[in-house]
């Protein structure tokens, strides 16, 4: 971890409890993975005019780029509750393409329009506002409030959560429940919590054949025979049904090639990769079992095979319904007049490293339009979750009194 951040602390020329102008904000911060761009600085300096004890972090690895990272609590009593998101966003694509600045914030229609608007810098803004409103309002109230905030989770996930996380444990934090606020609405305020993400499994098979002339196929070996033997023996049989609260783990075979430009040339070898989004069935090690099982049986002594299965850190888990999950979906019902359904769709998170520490769901705006040309958000969702993390706030820490 390097000493210090690299950009200054902006001025704050708006109030950070209205959750609007912070996304503009944030928006006009040209954060594309893994440059900071000014929305930590900017995040920085609203959380410490706060009275929040903020720290920068910079994490390196080999082979990767440095990325600088926030850590924000206010309190110094359990328990602390946990916000967590991401700062940078995907490259803008074809600029020209887009109706508005990419990095403007330009309000249009009732709606908010720039990178990331979307994902999350309107998800994150809505709850920093809520957060500053709600210790504004009850400056005494009991236990803490803590911001996990990355700029590395459109890229490699490397130098960001993961580690900001252990950083954070070293240094005695301890937290008691998370919400990670990305978007997760498929297309109201109301629709959606997930308590947990599938897990995802990348493997690579490699069949070995004999080149050779396709008019004398006995002196070759056709590896594309092996190979749709093999991909047709891994789709043949659903890996499982699903469970309680997942739908069943689905296998997509991703690519296929043989590298062959000749049609009067047999291949000497056929390649293909594929990717699994598992539930809680299956874990890394006992899915690439089952896979090389698969294999081996419809391969028998005929087909000569290689399967690689990538390392992962994207493990099926699930935050049990419960209290907490109670008061996250209570307070959007309050809000929205809707319970939201409790879901674990959709691809990975950072999700996936805050359940090591806590329980965590997640919540944010509606995502239609993520990593979209014109990507926005509409006004109207930033009020609505500010409002909603304010209740949660409140009835959390209500709760945490009683009990």
């Amino acid at each position: 971890m390097s000493a210090a951040p690299t950009s200054s602390a902006p001025a704050l020329p708006f109030d950070p409890t209205d959750p609007v102008a912070l996304t503009q904000a944030l928006v006009r911060c040209p954060s594309v993975t893994p440059e900071e761009g000014g929305a930590l600085a900017l995040l920085a300096a609203v959380l410490t005019a706060e009275g929040y004890d903020v720290h920068r972090p910079v994490f390196s690895e080999p082979c990767t780029p440095d990325v600088e990272n926030l850590y924000a609590r206010i309190g110094d009593t359990a328990p602390v509750f946990v916000i967590a998101g991401h700062t940078d966003v995907v490259p803008v694509g074809d600029a020209a393409a887009w109706t508005r600045e990419p990095f403007g914030g330009a309000i249009e229609n009732g709606a908010l329009y720039g990178r990331g608007a979307c994902d999350m810098k309107g998800g994150l803004a809505a709850m920093v506002s809520a957060a500053i409103r709600y210790r504004r309002g009850n400056p005494d109230a009991p236990g803490s409030i803590a911001f996990l905030v990355t700029g590395d989770e459109e890229g490699p996930s490397v130098n960001g959560t993961v580690k900001l996380l252990a950083w954070a444990h070293e240094r005695g934090e301890r937290f008691d429940h998370c919400i990670l606020g990305e978007p997760t609405n498929p297309a109201a305020m109301s629709d959606m919590i997930k308590i947990g993400r599938r897990g995802s499994l990348t493997g690579k098979l490699t069949v070995q054949g004999t080149q050779g002339h396709v008019g004398y196929p006995h002196l070759a070996d056709n590896p594309i025979r092996g190979m749709v033997r093999l991909l047709a023996a891994l789709d043949a049989t659903p890996l499982d049904g699903g469970t309680t609260h997942f739908d069943p783990s689905n296998l997509e075979v991703t690519t296929l090639d043989v590298g062959n430009p000749a049609t009067n040339v047999i291949p000497a070898q056929a390649k293909a990769a594929f990717n699994i989004r598992f539930n809680d069935t299956w874990t890394p090690e006992t899915l690439a079992a089952e896979l090389e099982r698969r294999l081996r049986e419809a391969a028998g002594n005929q087909v000569r095979y290689t399967l690689e299965v990538q390392p992962t850190n994207a493990v099926a888990f699930l935050t049990q319904p419960g209290p907490f999950v109670a008061i996250v979906a209570d307070a959007i019902e309050t809000e929205t007049g809707k319970r939201p359904a409790l879901s674990t769709t959709g691809g990975t998170s950072d999700a996936r490293f805050i359940k090591d520490y806590c329980p965590v769901v997640e919540y944010g705006v509606v995502g239609k339009t993520m990593h979209q040309i014109d990507e926005c958000v509409a006004v109207a969702d930033l009020v609505s979750l500010e409002r909603i993390t304010h209740r949660l706030l409140a009835s959390y820490f209500a709760a945490q009194r009683q009990a």
